[in-house]
């Protein structure tokens, strides 16, 4: 049976940049291995939804690393490799092949796959979801040829999704469950904005829609509401969430709970094996919570976070929720938890493209949304999440520099 010194369960980004964290400190030959049931080497996912969706962006120019990088470092890496199963008391991989890998240090980097509609028609043709560089090109291909588009979900994949096709010439109908977009997160004045602003560039709604089901013969043609409302369409993408990848670690002695549990060390339950990235359930040591992040910046750091551990850098992860959104010809950044903030404030004009909003508790900034805001916003905004930094809300709201509202 081959060993491995160190082995990567997945192929995505967690893989790429640990693999590279690894190299930096001075991987020896042949200690890697990574096991990815991509058919890719691995690649960066945010440009799925955005810039390689909409055809600027190439499949060479999103790899982490080069095709070559994999080979010139004696990594060995499996693409289309599956894992059937851990062993975690003598440190053996089964995989589908019927061949055995043993390991010192494993890292299950798994992610996460697409919650799929489960109504009346959800197996026609035309229903895309999109999580791999195979699911954008697909829904690449049903946009040259489409006229109209639905949308289902008002998170930030629809949001991005959506904006790339009305930015095609496709007419496109957003169906939320709730009353308004990104009803979770945006505040009622962010939500009107954006609404707004998608409205003008051709973006219809359907508010408050439930599903009842798809129609078409073979393909889909029409989402019909149980309201009855029938809306036409050449294609649907469905952005309804996901669901970590834990199947393979079951009886496996992982512990396992809406992910891979981990400690603040990105540590399981078993000896010397971790788990980053959208499968990581860890203990968030800045808000004192479990959380599991489904971002890209998570994957990023969690991987190195990971790659250093392996290498007897024994510290806590310490890490400021993070994501950044494209939209039209809009950017915007998120740090933090908003969740239980009890007073909320926003800084610039609502109804233009410049504002930022601020989340407190108890005068502690706990969360932070900027889109074309002063530098010195999106320099404080992270920082004084991590620090707890003391605010006055009254201050903050002022004109003046985020600065000046900072409490000694």
């Amino acid at each position: 049976m081959k060993r491995s010194e160190y082995v990567i369960v997945g192929g995505g980004m967690v893989a790429g940049y640990a693999a590279k964290e690894l190299v930096e400190r001075g991987l020896k030959p042949g200690e890697l291995t990574i096991l990815s049931a991509e058919s890719s080497v691995p690649y960066e996912r945010p440009p799925l939804s955005k810039g390689f969706l909409a055809g600027k962006d190439t499949e060479e120019s999103i790899r982490i690393n080069p095709p070559d990088f994999y080979p010139q470092h004696a990594i060995d890496i499996r693409l289309r490799c599956q894992v059937r199963a851990l062993d975690c008391a003598n440190k053996v991989l089964h995989l589908q092949s019927g061949e055995e890998l043993g390991f010192e240090k494993l890292i299950l980097a798994t992610g996460a796959r697409p919650k799929m509609l489960d109504i009346p028609g959800s197996n026609l043709a035309g229903i895309l979801y999109l999580r791999s560089i195979e699911d954008s090109k697909r829904i690449q291909l049903q946009a040259a040829s489409a006229e109209k588009a639905a949308v289902i979900g008002g998170g930030f994949i629809g949001m991005e999704v959506a904006a790339v096709l009305a930015q095609k010439g496709i007419a496109v109908t957003m169906v939320l469950h709730d009353d308004r977009i990104w009803k979770q997160f945006f505040t009622p004045a962010m939500s009107s904005f954006f609404e707004g602003y998608y409205s003008s560039r051709g973006v219809s709604f359907a508010r408050q829609a439930t599903l009842a089901e798809l129609r078409g013969s073979g393909a889909v043609k029409s989402v019909v509401l149980k309201s009855g409302d029938n809306l036409p369409c050449d294609f649907v993408v469905a952005g309804i969430g996901v669901r970590p990848v834990t199947e393979v670690f079951a009886n496996s002695g992982i512990d396992v709970s809406d992910g891979v549990v981990v400690d603040e060390y990105l540590q399981s339950n078993q000896p010397g094996i971790y788990a980053a990235g959208d499968l990581a359930s860890y203990q968030d040591t800045l808000f004192n919570k479990r959380r599991r992040v489904e971002h890209w910046d998570n994957a990023v750091s969690q991987g190195q976070h990971c790659a250093r551990a392996f290498l007897g850098d024994r510290a806590p992860f310490v890490h400021v929720p993070y994501f950044f959104s494209d939209v039209f010809d809009l950017s915007y950044e998120f740090w933090g938890d908003p969740s239980g903030a009890d007073k909320i404030v926003e800084r610039g004009d609502m109804t233009s493209s410049s504002f930022s909003v601020w989340w407190l508790l108890q005068e502690r900034v706990v969360a932070a949304f900027t889109m074309n805001r002063p530098e010195e916003e999106r320099d404080a905004a992270p920082r004084w999440i991590q620090s707890k930094q003391r605010v006055k809300a009254e201050q903050l709201k002022g004109a003046g520099p985020v600065t000046s509202a900072e409490q000694s």
